[in-house]
């Protein structure tokens, strides 16, 4: 049996801001990272605000991979404030730190929330349609994913015009970040038709567009899709949840704090030949799952195993064309250093709640097995 509701109202393409008019607003507050405040990307709001003589205060202390010290800071000034309406402007570390601050405070008054609208800057996390949020412990090396519902925002503006100038490497990490969530939704235990439709449309579109973003970043059309194809990905996941990749990712980026969808992406082809069973030469239904994604990409060879080896391979090549390294002795990181800490990353990418919905049970093993690969 499963599910799938999608509450959020989405608006998307360029000058969709300007929809915030219909939104009843008299006291907002903005969270944001110092960039967009710096930037002035929150005049994209404030000026609407102005016009509609709403009260505002901004926030703009989130930092990548929020911990509870900013969570915390974030809640003292929503406290003083009380507004009725909530924007996240940002990437996924924007989006996830209102998500907590947000639901701490609802939790603590026992009141209605106030109404959300996330407004993504990156093409990536899907977390403005989710109901997770990921948050740091950067003193024990972990992060800890919330899940409520009520997390989730109400709206969502994608303006492609506010990722015109992320730059390429970011651009890359966010964009397999997309790819993986798709991927990892499709083949995902609790994946129905309703979630496969999101994420066959998801994987296509990076497919597409991810490498033309990549390469030119002003490339709007490019960029509108990929902003769409991130959205649905989260979609997609949000019902379906994710898998070990995720895991084993969320564990690795805490522990070296690495970007997010770095990990993914380098992680993403080791987990598909560990799950679809090409390493042990076994076929499974996973296999067949992901044979389906190849097809859908257009790729396919004299088996089915041979189609996801070059499923694997094509995944490979586009990082390598996008500039994502294979191996993480390419980031510079200590070989010793890293070997100490698999085990510690091996028993939290276990206890990850996405590990419980990957299509093959993974032993503790296996884990380290992949982590050792994944160093090269």
């Amino acid at each position: 049996m499963g599910e799938f509701i999608l509450k959020t109202k989405i608006y998307t393409g360029e000058n969709s801001c300007d929809k915030i008019h219909e939104f009843t607003i008299e006291k907002a507050f903005i969270f944001c990272d110092p960039f967009m405040l710096k930037s002035r990307k929150t005049d994209l709001i404030v000026s609407r605000l102005n016009e509609m003589n709403a009260q505002y205060q901004i926030f703009a202390d989130v930092v990548p991979d929020p911990d509870m010290r900013v969570i915390q800071k974030g809640l003292n000034q929503f406290n003083k404030f009380c507004p009725d309406t909530v924007f996240a402007l940002g990437g996924g570390s924007a989006i996830d730190t209102a998500k907590a601050v947000v639901h701490l405070y609802t939790m603590m008054h026992q009141i209605s929330r106030p109404q959300m609208i996330a407004i993504p800057t990156t093409s990536g996390t899907g977390s403005e349609v989710t109901s997770f949020a990921v948050i740091s412990d950067h003193d024990a090396g972990t992060k800890y994913p919330l899940v409520d519902a009520a997390m989730i925002p109400d709206a969502v503006f994608l303006d492609p015009m506010l990722t015109a100038t992320v730059p390429p490497a970011i651009t890359a990490d966010t964009g397999m970040d997309v790819l993986t969530h798709a991927l990892e939704a499709f083949v995902s235990i609790k994946a129905n038709d309703f979630t496969d439709a999101m994420a066959e449309k998801a994987m296509r579109t990076v497919w597409d567009y991810l490498e033309r973003c990549v390469t030119d970043g002003g490339d709007l059309a490019a960029r509108e899709h990929m902003h769409n194809a991130s959205c649905m990905a989260g979609a997609a996941f949000n019902e379906a949840s994710l898998g070990i990749c995720h895991s084993m990712a969320h564990a690795l980026g805490a522990q070296f704090h690495l970007p997010h969808g770095r990990c993914n992406a380098m992680l993403l082809p080791i987990i598909i030949e560990y799950n679809a069973g090409l390493i042990l030469q076994e076929g499974n239904d996973a296999l067949l799952r992901y044979l389906e994604i190849a097809r859908l990409l257009g790729i396919s060879a004299g088996t089915n195993q041979a189609s996801v080896y070059a499923l694997v391979r094509q995944i490979r090549e586009l990082m390598r064309r996008i500039g994502i390294p294979a191996h993480l002795s390419e980031l510079n990181i200590e070989k010793e250093k890293y070997i100490n800490a698999i085990d510690h990353m091996t028993e939290s990418a276990l206890k990850d709640r996405c590990t419980v919905t990957n299509p093959r049970i993974p032993k503790a093993e296996h884990i380290k097995q992949m982590y050792m690969k994944l160093y090269g």
